[in-house]
């Protein structure tokens, strides 16, 4: 497996950490280029819910080849942007001529 990117959802499981018998999905902030094991590697990101809300912030240390890719993030921007406002059709604008 390639190294993760930043935005990448992981799932975390035993298979990368023995420290994951309990899995869980991880969304990568940063990928550090730390001297480590072969194989090994840090990673800076959120621990995401099962709604794709990140619970809290870790650093992880994993195999990579244990990391299973779910996806890209969902961009909270999209989700929690706001729509602008319908605006109400108006009398034509008059130019700055006409009012000499």
């Amino acid at each position: 497996m390639l190294l993760p990117r930043s935005g990448d959802v992981l799932h975390v499981t035993k298979a990368a950490s023995v420290q994951f018998a309990s899995p869980m999905l991880f969304r990568v902030i940063r990928v550090h280029d730390w001297p480590t094991y072969e194989g090994w590697v840090w990673l800076d990101g959120y621990e995401l819910n099962s709604a794709g809300d990140a619970v809290e912030r870790r650093s992880i240390f994993v195999q990579v080849n244990g990391l299973r890719p779910v996806g890209k993030a969902p961009d909270p921007r999209a989700r929690n942007a706001r729509q602008p406002a319908a605006r109400p059709s108006t009398a034509p604008a008059r130019s700055a001529r006409a009012h000499r």
